[in-house]
């Protein structure tokens, strides 16, 4: 499969189309100026050697040339092996929370977006841990297999919203049972769950959950998402309100993130706005025993950009050798 590194390059083909159509507009005009001179075919016949042919075919050559060089700037790559590599590290699932309550503003931009932007931040400092995403509301699912690509978790998160889950609610303990059937058989013993929420448990037991994580060999980890003021939250260009007519409040509930936490025996972090949690909570699992697991990966790309520099140059050189005068020597 090729790839490339700059693809934004690509867009310059879009060129190529426009210098056909350049062309023949200057030869239509130098047409028009000639049949102002007198005779068409008389002109024609006082400039014997220039050749429309040649022009052409020296257009089609810079074309060509062009075409070869912009693909050298995208630089192309192809993988040259895959191979299975033995790393040691943990195993980490990240539970988010992405009911509408979420999108209360106690934080810029608000609690979601902040929340995207800390795990993102996060896989930036990891190495050879592995990661996944299990999202939830009322019903969650796993938006993420356990994985070392973390440039794939940050494209995964760049897509979640509300509207990612249809159930509406805050199921933390579906959650938590998702995330504990994700880890591969691989791990044993560090595994970690971190459930970034509001807290604002309405469905099942979470507690019970965390319990029995624990119990399979799985810290649960709570972050605290939100203020225990609570906020409003925006919704269709208002605030969201319940069948009464009054606007709805969320809360931060940290007493049931700190049991949750416990049951797990993990720990609980409330979000602040410039240090989200995070990163004490990795610090934690760092200390956790490191388990070998088999990956297997591109261990390489191969530049190819190089080649198709060589075919535009030799075609440039091409280009510029061969006139627009027509040839006096005859094949025959």
């Amino acid at each position: 499969m090729i790839l490339f590194a700059q693809s934004h390059y690509l867009l310059l083909l879009l060129l190529i189309p426009i210098f056909f159509l350049s062309f023949g507009v200057m030869l239509a005009l130098r047409r028009r100026r000639l049949r102002r001179l007198g005779d068409e075919q008389l002109t024609d016949e006082l400039m014997p050697s220039w050749s429309r042919g040649k022009a052409w075919g020296r257009l089609v050559l810079f074309a060509l040339a062009f075409f070869f060089f912009v693909i050298g700037l995208a630089r192309p790559q192809i993988g040259a092996k895959l191979q299975q590599r033995r790393i040691r590290g943990a195993e980490i699932m990240i539970a988010l929370d992405v009911s509408n309550s979420m999108l209360a503003e106690d934080y810029s931009p608000n609690r979601l977006e902040r929340a995207k932007l800390a795990i993102s931040r996060i896989t930036d400092k990891l190495q050879d841990d592995r990661i996944g995403l299990v999202i939830f509301a009322g019903s969650s699912f796993v938006q993420l297999p356990i994985t070392t690509d973390y440039l794939s978790a940050k494209m995964f998160l760049g897509s979640i919203t509300p509207a990612s889950i249809p159930v509406q609610g805050t199921a933390i303990g579906d959650a938590i049972q998702t995330a504990a059937k994700s880890f591969s058989a691989q791990s044993e013993h560090s595994r970690a769950i971190i459930v970034i929420t509001d807290g604002e448990n309405h469905e099942d037991d979470a507690v019970a959950a965390a319990k029995d994580a624990a119990e399979a060999g799985a810290k649960v980890y709570t972050i605290g998402v939100g203020s225990t003021d609570g906020q409003p939250i925006p919704m269709d260009g208002g605030l969201l309100k319940d069948r009464e007519g009054n606007i709805v409040v969320s809360k931060l509930d940290e007493q049931g993130l700190r049991q949750i936490a416990r049951a797990g025996g993990g720990a609980y972090v409330h979000a602040g706005n410039d240090e989200f949690g995070l990163n004490p909570i990795i610090d934690d699992i760092k200390r956790m025993e490191d388990e070998e697991y088999s990956s297997i990966v591109f261990e390489e790309y191969d530049e190819q950009y190089m080649y198709f520099f060589a075919i535009a140059f030799a075609l440039f050189v091409l280009e510029m050798l061969i006139g627009e005068r027509k040839s006096r020597g005859k094949l025959f």
